[in-house]
């Protein structure tokens, strides 16, 4: 029997994550790129990009950001990836697309001090520990990114939610013999409480 490449574990996480529906509190709601209005072009350009770099059964490399940004990665389904880069390695353009400058270029400057994208990719995958995005709507209306250790009643609503996700990430054909942990301090307090069976 032929055994799934990573990038078929990769979009059957995603398909999963379309599945997710989750209520939050007061002012707060999750951003899923896989269940909202853009969720066919999402499924296209995720194919598209998936397909290009992890169409294998290397082991990779976990690497997780805290959640996504609103018009970021909770825009287009994958992670910390620019609507350039992403217009260049799948010829699909993302209209509205804004991602934080600084990680993008952090980004690109890691790959190509590492060997560059392919190589890059080859060894690691980059995710999130909350991987739909979390949105707070202001005084004056306006959404703003949100984290999940925001306050202890959003983690707390999220934390099973979280661990699940980490769970099936680490299923997809991770080496967990170590994970890499990137953004605030707040993001590696948690992730070293959580004990994954």
């Amino acid at each position: 029997m032929k055994t799934k490449h990573f990038s078929d574990n990769v979009l059957e996480f995603n398909e999963w994550l379309a599945s997710i529906s989750i209520e939050l509190f007061e002012h707060y709601k999750i951003s899923n790129p896989f269940n909202g209005k853009n969720k066919h072009k999402i499924k296209e350009i995720t194919n598209a990009f998936y397909k290009k770099y992890y169409n294998d059964h290397n082991k990779r490399y976990l690497i997780l950001g805290s959640s996504p940004a609103r018009k970021g990665t909770a825009t287009t389904g994958i992670p910390f990836e620019d609507a350039s880069h992403i217009y260049k390695e799948t010829g699909i353009i993302i209209d509205n697309f804004y991602i934080n400058k600084s990680s993008s270029d952090f980004l690109y400057d890691v790959m190509e001090q590492y060997g560059g994208c392919e190589k890059f990719y080859k060894n690691f995958f980059m995710s999130f520990v909350c991987p739909l995005g979390i949105v707070n709507i202001n005084s004056k209306g306006n959404e703003v990114n949100s984290n999940y250790y925001e306050n202890k009643k959003l983690e707390n609503i999220l934390y099973t939610f979280i661990v699940e996700s980490l769970k099936k990430q680490i299923s997809l054909g991770i080496d967990t013999s170590i994970c890499y942990c990137i953004g605030s301090g707040e993001n590696f307090k948690f992730l070293s409480k959580i004990l994954i069976i």
